[in-house]
């Protein structure tokens, strides 16, 4: 599975999912010599501005990377430095209701990601799910996707391995939805 297919899967979602979207790919930040790209940048309106901040991981990304430590560190730099280049901005609002950024590391359900995920869960489980972007409350979420199939009508899902419900856990293999892509790489993982 590739990344594209991923981002295309995600795109498919927003669309269907928001009436009022923005979505921007391969977006590119730089804050003083701080540079990166987030895969896939989203803005709905709900009637407030919320954005997802995403980065994408399939197994090409796993097999490149020198391990989870820059997978952690590309991720927590978008995070940091995204809304600080003059090009984006997020800015608190009085009636929000929940986050205003939800910053995401997705992972695609392939057996090499599950493995990867799973060789490394005391790091990506150390990720805190509660943060702050430039005043705004924030989200952070590290997950599998779930549903891919379904995107195309605003199905897309994922189980986030960075909340209450640790992978491995008889929770965590209880939310896997039967018969998916993920349920199947869980099976073909040596974990």
């Amino acid at each position: 599975m590739r990344e594209d297919e991923l981002a295309t899967r995600v795109v498919e979602h927003f669309r269907e999912a928001f009436d009022d979207v923005d979505i921007h790919l391969e977006e590119p930040y730089d804050h003083y010599g701080n540079r990166g790209v987030a895969d896939v940048y989203v803005r709905v309106r709900t009637p407030e501005p919320v954005d997802y901040l995403i980065e994408l991981k399939a197994d090409a990304a796993i097999r490149h990377a020198t391990g989870a430590n820059e997978i952690l560190r590309q991720y927590r730099r978008m995070e940091r430095y995204f809304y600080k280049d003059d090009e984006h901005d997020i800015r608190p609002k009085l009636a929000r209701d929940g986050p205003g950024v939800h910053v995401l590391l997705l992972f695609a359900p392939t057996q090499r990601c599950v493995e990867h995920v799973h060789e490394h869960h005391a790091l990506y489980e150390s990720v805190a799910p509660d943060a702050v972007v430039e005043d705004v409350p924030a989200s952070r979420k590290v997950a599998f996707l779930t549903n891919l199939e379904d995107a195309e009508y605003g199905e897309l899902g994922f189980l986030s391995v960075n909340g209450k419900v640790p992978l491995g856990s008889a929770d965590f293999d209880d939310a896997v939805p039967e018969d998916s892509r993920l349920a199947a790489a869980l099976d073909k993982a040596s974990i």
